[in-house]
């Protein structure tokens, strides 16, 4: 009965509604999240290098790949606790939340606890073995992967916290903690070093920082929903369907860095470790360009989840083809002035030798890195309503072609065949994920045509085209980037006129309203 009326209230006034203005200021906070952390650390990795050296440094390095990969220990628990969770608040079953949350976090903890011990056990190995350590750092290079590998279950219950805010759309509280915890782990080595202290203390305030952004999301959570306050509950049948979800995501988790690094391996094998360098280059720029289409998934996963278990099916549709629509609209005209100015962003970034042998890698790169960003929409849809099989089936089917294709292709074309590659697997991976939205009815052509995507599409084409071709011809450079202009100028009134909708229309004018009264203060109430 108390179940029952709960239900009721909850579906009365739903926990979260999701609307175009809180997506777009979520996706904007995770851009930001994600864009500050790189910042502070381009200013002070000089410092930290050249205080650790270049030995220390690597090291220290590792260890930051290690934070990183510890996430696959939680069996994609916690991506599946962002979907469940965003499903309760969905069908607003509110007090399904303790046994949702509570079973994962316990779990999650004992998974940590067990890989604690696997991973602390392999320290000796790893570091006396395979890793050549100098002999004056192998005691501190042991002492701290022993603390790192005693942070893992403290960076798998971060997971799963964090997890459950962003199922509620609390993307401001987790930036809150996150781009603090994320700058820490460039900044607090700064300062240690400055204070004196040795690896192990650099790693130490490292795990501490975690701990304290765990405490915080903590916090967070049971201020948001006092149902996790007044039950605690960790129940084996609800950790069962948590742990078949995660499983394909684990799948996913560990095929997709495969998938990312196989081309450079081919490359050394094939011609060069010099070469491996003049194909990173380009590869990190196209790159740090998916923090954008990655900020909106982040955002739109739970979206997806939420408004499909509320039975929200067309607002799903509609969502799905409005963001594949503003991610082409703004990522392809950018794009394609990066391929047409990547000579001179090499030559000025790298100097001659990078923009001579980098050129057509970054050009061929560009291409894809859209193709890339578009499949995303499809691969969070997918995931939000429960299919993640399907994403890592396809990544186990493009992994042996993939490798196959990029072997053929730089054999044949050096690097230049290598960006081929790539680019022709991101089509295939794009080509494969609208398919699949289409062919299990999670969208159709006919959603994305009434979204305006194929009008879109045409138009992003043609100013794409229009950009690169300008900076061929003989202008001056002056003349150049007038005619740039004017193509971008006439690109935005016939996307205004002609692609956009009049509700597109309208969320974009809030949205200019919004960020006025951000940065210039303007009185007037701000939608949520």
């Amino acid at each position: 009965m108390e179940n029952s009326t709960a239900r009721a209230e909850a579906a009365r006034n739903p926990p979260v509604e999701i609307r175009a203005g809180l997506l777009a200021r979520n996706t904007i906070l995770n851009l930001v999240g994600n864009v500050v952390p790189l910042a502070v650390g381009l200013v002070t990795i000089p410092y930290v290098v050249r205080r650790l050296g270049s030995d220390g440094f690597g090291i220290l390095s590792l260890g930051w790949v290690l934070l990183g990969y510890f996430s696959l220990f939680d069996l994609g628990l916690g991506r599946a606790t962002t979907k469940f969770v965003a499903e309760a608040l969905g069908r607003g079953e509110l007090h399904r939340l303790p046994s949702l949350v509570w079973t994962s976090l316990g779990y999650q903890l004992i998974f940590g606890a067990v890989g604690s011990v696997i991973i602390g056990a392999g320290v000796p190995l790893l570091v006396d073995h395979i890793l050549k350590v100098p002999p004056q750092l192998v005691h501190e290079t042991k002492v701290s992967f022993w603390l790192l590998a005693a942070s893992l279950p403290v960076v798998l219950a971060t997971t799963a916290l964090r997890s459950v805010l962003e199922s509620a759309q609390r993307f401001d509280w987790v930036n809150y903690v996150k781009v603090p915890a994320s700058v820490s782990v460039f900044l607090l080595p700064a300062i240690a070093l400055g204070l004196g202290f040795r690896l192990p203390g650099i790693i130490l305030l490292l795990v501490l920082s975690r701990l304290g952004a765990t405490i915080a999301y903590l916090v967070l959570c049971l201020k948001l929903f006092p149902q996790l306050r007044r039950r605690f509950s960790m129940e084996f049948p609800t950790l069962r369907p948590l742990l078949m979800y995660g499983g394909w995501v684990t799948v996913s988790g560990i095929v997709s860095p495969l998938l990312v690094n196989v081309d450079r391996f081919v490359i050394g094998a094939l011609v060069s470790m010099t070469a491996v360098g003049f194909y990173t280059a380009p590869a990190e720029i196209v790159g740090r360009l998916t923090i954008f289409p990655g900020s909106l998934v982040t955002t739109l996963f739970p979206a997806f989840s939420s408004l499909e278990a509320g039975g929200a099916k067309e607002r799903v549709g509609r969502l799905y083809g409005q963001s594949v629509k503003f991610l082409l609209l703004t990522l392809g005209p950018a794009l394609a002035l990066l391929a047409a100015l990547a000579h001179e962003i090499l030559r000025l970034w790298l100097g001659n030798e990078f923009a001579l042998q980098s050129t057509l890698v970054l050009q061929v790169m560009a291409v894809g890195v859209l193709l890339n960003s578009l499949a995303l929409i499809p691969y969070s849809l997918i995931q939000g309503l429960g299919r993640p099989d399907v994403t890592a089936k396809f990544h186990l089917l493009e992994l042996p072609l993939y490798i196959a294709l990029a072997w053929v292709l730089v054999k044949n074309l050096g690097l230049p065949g290598a960006a081929l590659a790539w680019t022709l697997r991101m089509g295939l991976d794009a080509l494969l994920l609208f398919g699949a939205a289409w062919r299990l009815k999670l969208a159709t052509l006919q959603v994305l045509k009434e979204n305006g995507v194929l009008s879109g599409l045409a138009a992003t084409l043609v100013v794409s085209a229009a950009i690169f071709l300008t900076w061929r011809t003989g202008l001056t450079t002056l003349g150049q980037a007038t005619l740039t202009i004017f193509w971008l100028t006439l690109f935005a009134a016939v996307t205004w006129a002609g692609v956009l909708n009049g509700q597109d229309r309208a969320f974009l004018l809030g949205a200019a309203g919004r960020l006025k009264v951000a940065f210039l203060g303007t009185a007037g109430s701000v939608e949520r």
